[in-house]
């Protein structure tokens, strides 16, 4: 019924497509009179549609001129004119979703329309790419377009120096950069000590390239910026011995959830081989006492057990380097957390380097959600439509391609054992090659990847490796895939960001090809010679059958096959896909794979013999949507858990803007100090209770700690009638009174730069503490769960209290630190005037005895008795005069 229906009025997104082609025909019509502009008169249109905004009219009036603006200067900058498919592509990016264009359809060149619209506001529009090769390459080639209209534009990448270069890199009207970059520089920002230090400033528009990358399969690993703990290399490279030792028997691995647990058994091994090198403490191995070695001992189980060299990681250098597993890149400076990164290390045996605390954490999820307008684009959405929408309010448009596509999607063939599934696909390539096809041969990990390029050289088949060992070499391996005959294997391929086009890529070749001193004439010439060479390898690989793409396994994502598939039949080119699997692949082998293996054997197939069966396509689809369900599930629990440290992260970090753009602290300082004094009384001198009920020693104590003062508190409680509020009257009016003689002499200007670096250095340090407390408590708070509680809401309560702490925290912290400072200057000055004094006194009396100086030393310094409290008779004196406390004063 539902497709009847779909068949009569049509799909939601065909509906949408309808209503946006009457814009597409207004920017049209436009583009004869932006054609017959000279270049100034275009250029000038960027002024004139800024006044226009800043006097009232709508980005969305402005759209139609603006489109047809950007795309008469791409045709003059770069010789390219947006289709008008592109400009769809770019009206969604305006209205803030995702638009889901193939690959090859110029999401790159779409994305100038939306950038040039939305800077018109003057509030900055940021790009986000993959990687910063693409960051770098996309702000100089689509540079051209918006450096003509008057736009500025720049790159963040990281290896650039954080600070002035980076501000000027905001301050631009479009700023290219990767993710991680965006959200470290957010993080950098809130712990600056002045506005004037930081980089951003704001979060108006993002346009997210390759969004359902960044968005979906990078959001499960929030973004962490620590600092260095001790250092424990001979702890972690002990208890690396210990795992080697554990039978089998003694833990259980889940793959499907990437877990590895100790079972009782395991347990009992662990704590006997503790006892022999005398590290266990206590009865038990779960005694408090050993939680640390627990834990320990349970990472250092998971980097035996489920992270593999060459496949999550690789050793670079003697350093461990973690491969993002949906592009197969290295992920430089990236490092796992709560010590598994170590345990790492010390199983591959290189240096291991301190473990970290955090200091600034957020996921990608709430960094993006910061933005007022979110958009992006990729080729593969739709499958993810539900979760975009979930998370970030995010709808998705499937954009029809330019021209019809020619693609032929094979059935996928089945393979009893993966040697028997590699003779296959090696046969294959050999086949194809020889006739002139470029192939490009998609595989899942490094190890694949370099098991089948042993193969191919043992069968002499000419061709080039793409993983994160040839990071650097990306762009030409793939740029070069679309010769005929050529065969590229890559590991994965979302977001490699560079078409591969039949015959190869001209722009790549001129970059290689044309001498850096060439005259225009040569350069001109070699252009020539190098599109004729193009146009014919074009013609032959048109010829052989297009590109050939081929699947070595399926993903755990659909969406990942189908970027593979969609590197193939672009821009209405001819093209094939194929997936080779084997039961002994991990998906199938992780989903029923031995029962498939089982079959086979009874139904005697021959060795080399294959299955293929649409049905059998059908259920290795249904795995990878229980796997992308299951990741979703993690990725939105990862979320609810940020969520209550996301609104804490917020309160903070508006507070603290707060607090730096404004002049003048002294009412918050006042504030905390009031607020301070509440707490100690009401702790200690309940509401309504008799005077024999307060505890006044304690409340002594408390205040001499907290507010470095000496109170009264027992003569104050010994008056008749004295009730709780008059005591708190008295200690707010003695907090201010010694305040205001602390201060006395100190430059307001002087006073109020202090309190201002006081408060936004205390507010740093209980906030670093606070997520050290937060991390602490995510890890163990799943056992509530075992009592029948949800650990969620035991989570969104604990740290509801802690935060409740570190406010309390940050009022008695801001005040100690402010009471002792002025203390310090205070007392700095007393020992410069006492010296002063000191040394006129000797210049203008020498008739005076040195006694008599040492008896004036007291009474001139003014020490309080606190400063002298405790104070050996021998020690030197606590004013700074260099002589002993018995001859200063101390003197009796």
């Amino acid at each position: 019924m539902l497709g009847i229906a779909k068949k009569i009025f049509g799909t939601e997104n065909d509906r949408t497509l309808k209503k946006l082609r009457p814009l597409v025909a207004k920017i049209n019509n436009l583009e004869p009179t932006f054609e017959a502009m000279t270049d100034d008169a275009l250029k000038a249109q960027t002024e004139i549609y800024k006044k226009r905004f800043s006097e009232g009219e709508s980005l969305d009036d402005l759209l139609p001129e603006a489109f047809a603006t950007v795309r008469e200067a791409a045709k003059r900058t770069l010789g390219q004119r947006h289709y008008d498919v592109q400009l769809i592509g770019g009206i969604t990016l305006h209205r803030g979703e995702v638009a889901e264009m193939r690959t090859g359809e110029g999401k790159t060149l779409v994305s100038t329309l939306a950038a040039y619209l939305n800077a018109l506001s003057g509030e900055g529009v940021h790009i986000i790419t993959v990687n910063d090769y693409l960051a770098r390459r996309d702000s100089e080639w689509m540079g051209q377009v918006f450096n003509f209209l008057g736009l500025s534009v720049d790159c963040i990448n990281n290896y650039e120096a954080y600070g002035n270069q980076r501000k000027a890199a905001y301050a631009c009207d479009i700023t290219y950069g990767t993710n991680n970059e965006f959200g470290f520089d957010y993080l950098r920002d809130n712990m600056k000590l002045s506005v004037d230090e930081m980089s951003q400033r704001g979060h108006a528009h993002a346009i997210i390239d390759e969004i359902d990358s960044i968005l979906i399969d990078e959001a499960r690993t929030p973004l962490i910026i620590s600092g260095p703990t001790d250092d424990k290399s001979e702890l972690y490279r002990l208890v690396d011995t210990l795992i080697p030792l554990i039978h089998e028997d003694g833990y259980e691995v889940d793959e499907k959830a990437r877990s590895a647990t100790f079972n009782e058994a395991g347990n009992e091994q662990i704590e006997a081989l503790l006892r022999e090198r005398e590290m266990l403490e206590g009865e038990s191995l779960y005694d408090v006492e050993n939680v640390t070695i627990v834990h320990h001992i349970n990472q250092a189980l998971k980097a035996h057990k489920l992270y593999v060299r060459d496949k999550d990681y690789i050793v670079k250098n003697e350093e461990v380097v973690l491969i993002d597993e949906f592009t197969g890149r290295m992920m430089d400076g990236r490092r796992l957390s709560d010590g598994l990164h170590q345990a790492i290390e010390a199983k591959e045996s290189v240096d291991i380097k301190p473990e970290n605390v955090t200091l600034a954490s957020v996921t990608l999820q709430n960094y993006f959600r910061l933005y007022k307008k979110l958009s992006g684009m990729t080729g593969t959405a739709e499958t993810e439509a539900g979760e975009f929408a979930e998370t970030y309010g995010l709808e998705v448009l499937v954009i029809p391609t330019n021209r019809p596509i020619q693609r032929i999607d094979d059935e996928d063939v089945i393979y009893r054992t993966e040697q028997e599934k590699f003779k296959a696909i090696v046969d294959d390539i050999e086949e194809k090659s020889a006739k002139g096809q470029p192939i490009l041969v998609g595989t899942v990990s490094i190890e694949k990847s370099e098991s089948l390029s042993e193969y191919l050289t043992q069968r002499g088949v000419d061709h080039r490796v793409l993983n994160a060992r040839f990071h650097d070499q990306e762009a030409s391996i793939v740029a070069q895939a679309g010769v005929p005959g050529a065969v590229t294997i890559a590991t994965n391929m979302a977001g490699r960001g560079t078409d591969i086009q039949l015959g190869g890529n001209l722009e790549m070749r001129l970059e290689q090809e044309v001498p850096k001193g060439a005259s225009q004439t040569e350069a001109e010439a070699i252009e020539a010679r190098i599109k004729d060479e193009i146009k014919a390898l074009k013609e032959k690989a048109l010829a052989a059958g297009g590109l050939y793409v081929l699947g070595t396994e399926r993903h755990e994502s659909r969406r990942i096959d189908n970027q593979l598939r969609g590197r193939t039949g672009r821009q209405g080119d001819p093209g094939r896909s194929k997936f080779y699997l084997s039961t002994e692949d991990d998906l199938m082998r992780i989903f029923g794979g031995d029962r498939l293996k089982s079959m086979m054997a009874t139904m005697k197939f021959e060795e080399g013999e294959h299955l293929t069966n649409r049905f059998m396509s059908k259920a290795v689809e249904r795995a990878q949507v229980r796997v992308e369900q299951r990741n979703f599930d993690i990725r939105k629990n990862l979320l609810k858990y940020d969520d209550v440290m996301n609104d804490q992260r917020k309160t903070i970090f508006e507070q603290r803007m707060e607090f730096m753009t404004d002049d003048d602290v002294s009412d918050v300082i006042e504030d905390f100090r009031h607020q301070l004094a509440e707490d100690l009384i009401e702790t200690h001198i309940p509401k309504k209770a008799y005077a024999e009920q307060w505890d006044v020693a304690a409340l002594n104590e408390a205040t001499k700690n907290a507010m470095l003062m000496d109170i009264p508190f027992d003569k104050w409680a010994a008056e008749e009638g004295i009730a709780d509020e008059e005591m708190l009257s008295r200690l707010k009016k003695a907090g201010d009174d010694a305040f205001v003689q602390l201060t006395d002499g100190v430059a307001d200007e002087e006073m109020r730069r202090a309190e201002k670096q006081v408060l936004l250095q205390v507010i740093d340090k209980n906030w670093r503490e606070h997520l050290q407390q937060l991390d602490a408590l995510k890890s163990v708070i799943w056992m509530r769960g075992q009592g029948q509680r949800d650990p969620l809401n035991e989570y969104k309560t604990e740290a509801f209290t802690l935060f409740d702490k570190l406010l309390t925290s940050l009022r008695e912290d801001v005040t100690k630190a402010i009471m002792n400072l002025l203390l310090n200057v205070q007392m700095q000055r007393q020992q410069n005037e006492t010296m002063r004094q000191q040394q006129a006194a000797a210049q203008a009396s020498s008739a005076r005895s040195p006694m008599d100086i040492v008896s004036s030393s007291p009474e001139a310094a003014q020490l309080t008795a606190e400063q002298m409290e405790g104070v050996s008779r021998n020690a030197p004196c606590p004013c700074g005069s260099g002589k002993k406390f018995k001859h200063c004063h101390g003197a009796i």
